[in-house]
């Protein structure tokens, strides 16, 4: 596995980069609404590996009626009796949308098995058969690529005793995620048995190192940009159009005397 870099992206050259790779991704959402595509993308990784920046470097520029983002809650009563990957796959795109999984099913390889959510039968099964259900969505013409973000002991600890005091970024902090900074090892197995049974050549998983995390996000975005055979959608110029004078009316002046928001800044 790479070594993290030593030296952490500046912000301006950051911000250059994103840039140019937000511009990709909009010529990735043209050709995917012109052409049907269907696009599964999903984002595994340790606690605090920067998921959530990620999702919104990609849908930063983007219309969500095309990147569609989902991140399921814990599974209600009802999901428990269904087939385990049922909530999932009803929430896969049409064509012309791109899905991104915050978690996904996956957890039945990750969480679930460290915290005893399912059992070690259910765990194993998961492992034997999450090849053969990906084989299939493929064969069903869904692009898949999966990343997990990957993030060092030291760098995780960072993040997580800055989270501890911020009152901004304290929400991100849940008891399963002092869970997880206490299992490192145990999940790092599970990691490791989910790779070892989930890699395969037509659904391969990729990682991606969240140490620095301005490279992580700029990483991932151009790999997903280069799994895919996208190309820029020629389009008419647009021009606006003159304003119709028919049935002009003073539509400022009705406002007077109504409640406005106060100028505070």
């Amino acid at each position: 596995m790479a070594k993290p870099d030593r030296e952490r992206l500046k912000r301006k050259a950051y911000e250059r980069a994103l840039d140019d790779l937000q511009v990709e991704l909009c010529h990735l959402q043209d050709w995917v609404k012109a052409s049907g595509e269907r696009i599964v993308i999903v984002l595994e990784g340790r606690d605090a590996a920067g998921k959530g920046g990620l999702i919104k470097a990609i849908t930063e520029r983007v219309s969500p009626r095309v990147f569609r983002v989902v991140a399921l809650p814990a599974p209600s009563d009802r999901d428990r009796t269904q087939m385990y990957m049922q909530r999932y796959i009803e929430r896969f795109p049409a064509g012309g949308e791109i899905v991104i999984f915050d978690r996904s099913w996956y957890n039945r390889a990750g969480v679930e098995p460290v915290m005893g959510f399912c059992t070690k039968e259910q765990h194993r099964r998961f492992l034997e058969l999450c090849p053969v259900v990906e084989r299939f969505i493929i064969d069903g013409g869904i692009r898949l690529i999966k990343l997990w973000l990957e993030v060092g002991q030291d760098e995780q600890e960072r993040r997580f005793m800055a989270r501890i005091d911020d009152p901004i970024r304290q929400w991100k902090l849940s008891p399963m995620d002092l869970e997880s900074y206490r299992r490192w090892y145990e999940y790092s197995r599970a990691r490791d048995l989910m790779l070892e049974h989930t890699d395969t050549e037509e659904s391969p998983w990729h990682v991606v190192r969240t140490d620095d995390k301005r490279r992580g996000r700029l990483n991932a975005i151009s790999h997903i940009l280069s799994r895919i055979p996208y190309k820029p959608v020629e389009k008419s110029k647009v021009t606006l159009p003159d304003r119709s004078e028919k049935r002009r009316y003073d539509d400022a002046a009705p406002l007077e005397g109504r409640r406005f928001v106060e100028s505070r800044y």
